[in-house]
């Protein structure tokens, strides 16, 4: 019996409690008020009149993240030269996201989470009962602050030329439709 219970009990800890869903495709993107590497803080109407690509991940330092983190990184002068901006979001905290951005010379804002609240406001808490972290998701936010496009299966490997291709097909419907 006891070792039911075990198992039951692993089973329950390893499932992990998501935190409700994602905002939708047209609607506002939920507003935050974090802290970046550095102790300052941001939030998303810091972003307002430019596109904002929003990446959540796991951990600081871990290999994923890490590939994920480096791709946007090297593709940073593209992001800037469409007036875009990258913030990446996960429940680490300050110290550790500095360690990360020194580490790999991240030049974008990584926004400390520590509390869970943008994780959940935006549907990507995984919560394992002893550890919660961000699942990998990413939002595209557009210039007046309602979620574009929301990339739930995101390929650490691929995922910036993807967000990049979205935005400027995302501008040039914008400036043929206007």
């Amino acid at each position: 019996m006891k070792k039911i219970l075990l198992v039951l009990l692993l089973i329950l800890m390893s499932t992990p409690l998501l935190a409700g869903d994602p905002p939708a495709v047209g609607s506002d993107a939920p507003a935050f008020n974090l802290q970046d590497q550095n102790g300052d803080w941001h939030t998303l109407e810091s972003y307002s009149g430019q596109w904002l690509a929003v990446y959540f991940y796991p951990r600081d330092d871990t290999p994923g993240c890490t590939t994920e983190a480096c791709n946007f990184r090297d593709n940073i002068y593209a992001f800037k030269a469409i007036g875009a901006a990258v913030v990446g979001i996960s429940v680490d905290d300050v110290e550790s996201h500095k360690k990360f951005a020194d580490k790999y010379k991240l030049p974008f804002t990584l926004l400390a989470d520590e509390k869970s609240e943008a994780a959940k406001a935006y549907g990507v808490l995984k919560d394992y009962k002893l550890v919660k972290l961000a699942s990998r998701q990413s939002f595209l936010v557009d210039p007046d602050g309602k979620i574009a496009k929301h990339y739930e299966d995101v390929d650490p490997d691929t995922h910036t030329d993807e967000v990049l291709a979205d935005i400027k097909v995302f501008m040039e419907s914008a400036g043929a439709s206007g």
